[in-house]
């Protein structure tokens, strides 16, 4: 298994949603340079940028991700309504993977069985 695994669309989803989260970590931090009583720009330029490419990213990851795992037109709506405030793609994703949203049949560390599939083997 791979850092990067992206084959699946639920992984590709992981991945994007995690990637625009930390993006935010460091836009917030370019911002507060921003107001520094001496400024510095580059961190909002350079972060401002990156976050919005991730976020485009994580707009069309998510589109294809409702399309193939058949997402409802609410569930679909709060993914892309998640990427709006800080750090609530993560949350989202958290709420996909305990609803079973993603398509995966375990959300365990390392892709091992649930214990209660190993009853009875």
């Amino acid at each position: 298994m791979s850092l990067f695994d992206l084959s699946t669309t639920a992984k590709r989803f992981r991945f994007v949603a995690v990637l625009e989260a930390i993006s935010w970590v460091f836009l917030i931090i370019g911002m507060v340079f921003k107001r520094l009583e001496h400024p510095v720009l580059w961190p909002v330029k350079v972060f401002g940028m990156t976050h919005g490419i991730i976020f485009v990213a994580f707009v069309v990851v998510t589109i294809l991700a409702a399309r193939e795992l058949r997402w409802s037109p609410g569930v679909t709506a709060l993914a892309l309504v998640s990427s709006i405030p800080p750090f609530c793609t993560v949350l989202f994703e958290v709420f996909a993977v305990r609803k079973g949203l993603l398509g995966e049949l375990s959300a365990s560390p390392m892709g091992a069985a649930p214990a209660s599939a190993a009853v009875g083997s």
